[in-house]
């Protein structure tokens, strides 16, 4: 492949984002012009649009009776309450289903339902409704009526076997359905499910924000005096973030007001989850991200989510504190595990015992924890830029594989097409599981790659660094650090805007940070700002000047704030 300067061995290309450049900004309008440049490249070109885009409001939320079966699933509910029936949550071992749990079992116990909650073990029975983890669930809880949340859209025969236990099932869910078929269920919300109904345009919801929407069905229907949903919202908030949904709309609304309710939490487990991250108000989906998600997540990679599900319902800051510091020790014990398989799998890619790798990378062995193969097949992804599965392969010769793919690359649609090979799959387009036998492995590997080459060109295989606006230094000042901040929370659908200045020199040699970070002063005429290039030693710097493509970061040091530019990438200076 050929490079351009400064671009990395990938041939990455900086391109500025498509749509309208801001002349002249909107009528009315009192923004930055970096900012204006922002909002209009994204489509933000109203008073009407930015005043709901910057100042998102609760009161813009939908009838959460627009989704799909959800009267049935209310009533089931409610008659489950008149009747006293005792009620199963099964949920899912990650933030998004550890966080739907939660907030259900909190909203039921707020009816007085008998409740009880359920996760899988990921190792000894698996995502979703595997038929081991129902018949453990039903052991332990007696339940007459089954919530699946996170899960269920596609456990046809799991749902079946349900019902001839005499249990019902009502499933609450934003996962991909398979074609022309239902699972057995009283009410299966899940807008991704109902084909072209109107309450489709659901879809953007993630597991947590569906157990909102039913959580606001309920208390539509039957008032609580003493119950506000909107104090539950930093439980939405982390689910929404971590699950990488879409951050617009509703779903914009649900976090802004989350991560406010999150710096004033009333959860016991989320405050001493926060403290022993140690991050501080006020809060951003980066903190979720990087911080609290991966800890929540922490204990369900390598064992079972109980802690997680634990801590996020305790009621006591001592237990909290305790739950907290095992969520900590987790995380770092899955980072070890984590980081022994990328550096083996990087190895076996070097040295080619990887097998073919040009178009996508199949890798599998025995010995990697399947607890960490999603976040390996997402850092190998990005490393290499290829559509990436990491499998697991246990003691009987099956594989557990986790999927990250690239831009223009669906991996339902691979899976799909190669489900012979497979002894199960499903997911979304960016991200997938599967099961298989070991002895499968170079033939879905051979599969994916054929995939990969007849739906893709040589260019579409080069990453992208998607700049949204040119700025000057001397235009980073904290007038635009206020203002910029209101373009967050940043995630999916609503990226953090990428900066580019050119022409930019240092002020003196970078200083290395840690081994392998930078920090820079950066010179633009007779602008100056201070600036950290995190993994940039890491990398040959071009030959000066550079054009510098970076991100706004707030440094709040000692109490003085000021505004750093977190760079991204640097090449030379282009025409």
């Amino acid at each position: 492949m050929s490079t351009e300067a400064g671009a990395d061995a990938l041939g990455t290309r900086w391109v500025m984002r498509p749509g309208p450049e801001a002349d002249e900004g909107v009528a009315g309008g009192d923004l930055p012009q970096v900012v204006e440049a922002i909002l209009t490249k994204r489509g933000i070109d109203t008073p009407e649009k930015r005043a709901e885009f910057l100042d998102p409001k609760l009161s813009t939320i939908t009838d959460p009776f627009e989704m799909p079966d959800m009267a049935a699933a209310v009533e089931r509910v409610f008659s489950a309450a008149d009747k006293g029936e005792k009620v199963a949550i099964f949920g899912d071992y990650d933030v998004d289903g550890v966080t739907s749990l939660t907030l259900l079992k909190i909203v039921l116990d707020a009816y007085g339902i008998d409740t009880g909650t359920f996760l899988p073990h990921r190792v000894a029975e698996g995502y979703g409704l595997s038929l081991d983890g129902l018949k453990r669930c039903l052991t332990e809880h007696s339940p007459t009526l089954l919530i699946a949340v996170d899960c269920g859209t596609t456990s046809i025969d799991e749902t079946a076997w349900l019902g001839e236990q005499g249990v019902d099932t009502v499933i609450l869910d934003h996962h991909e359905a398979l074609p022309d078929q239902r699972p057995t269920c009283v009410a299966l919300v899940n807008a991704k499910a109902c084909g072209d109904d109107p309450g489709a345009r659901f879809d953007f919801l993630c597991s947590v924000g569906v157990v909102f929407k039913l959580a606001h069905a309920l208390l539509k229907t039957r008032p609580l005096e003493d119950f506000d949903l909107r104090e539950h919202l930093d439980l939405v908030a982390l689910g929404t973030v971590a699950d990488i949904v879409p951050l617009l709309g509703e779903n914009r609304a649900l976090v802004r007001r989350g991560l406010q309710e999150l710096a004033r939490t009333r959860n016991a487990g989320l405050a001493a989850l926060i403290e022993v991250a140690r991050i501080n108000p006020p809060y951003g989906a980066g903190d979720v991200s990087f911080r609290i998600g991966p800890r929540i997540n922490a204990a369900g990679r390598l064992d079972s989510a109980g802690a997680a599900l634990d801590l996020l319902l305790c009621e006591d800051p001592a237990e909290a504190r305790l739950l907290a510091a095992k969520l900590d020790e987790c995380n770092r014990q899955r980072q070890v595990v984590e980081r022994r398989a990328s550096d083996e799998m990087i190895e076996m890619i070097a040295d080619g015992s990887a097998g073919e790798c040009d178009h996508a990378i199949v890798v599998g062995r025995r010995g990697w924890h399947p607890g960490v193969v999603g976040i390996v097949a997402a850092r190998v992804s990005r490393k290499f830029y290829r559509p990436t599965f990491v499998i697991a392969i246990d003691e009987n010769g099956v594989g557990k594989g986790s999927g990250r793919s690239i831009d223009g690359v669906s991996l339902v649609d691979a899976i799909n097409s190669g489900r012979d090979l497979l002894l199960a799959g499903g997911g979304h387009a960016m991200a997938a599981g599967i099961r298989l036998r070991e002895d499968q492995i170079e033939t879905f590997r051979a599969h994916l790659n054929a995939y990969v080459r007849e739906h893709t060109t040589p260019e579409d295989l080069r990453p992208l660094l998607k700049l949204d606006a040119e700025c000057t230094i001397a235009e980073l000042d904290l007038s635009l650090l206020d203002t910029y901040r209101q373009l967050e929370p940043f995630g999916s659908s609503n990226p953090e805007p990428v900066l580019l200045a050119r022409g930019v020199v240092p002020t003196s040699e970078p200083r290395v940070i840690k081994e392998k970070h930078y920090r820079i002063t950066l010179r633009q005429e007779s602008a100056i700002c201070d600036a950290i290039y995190f993994g940039g030693a890491e990398h040959e710097l071009p030959r000066l000047p550079w054009d510098v493509a970076f991100t706004i970061l707030r440094n709040d040091f000692r109490g003085r704030v000021s505004l750093q530019m977190n760079i991204k990438a640097i090449r030379t200076a282009q025409p």
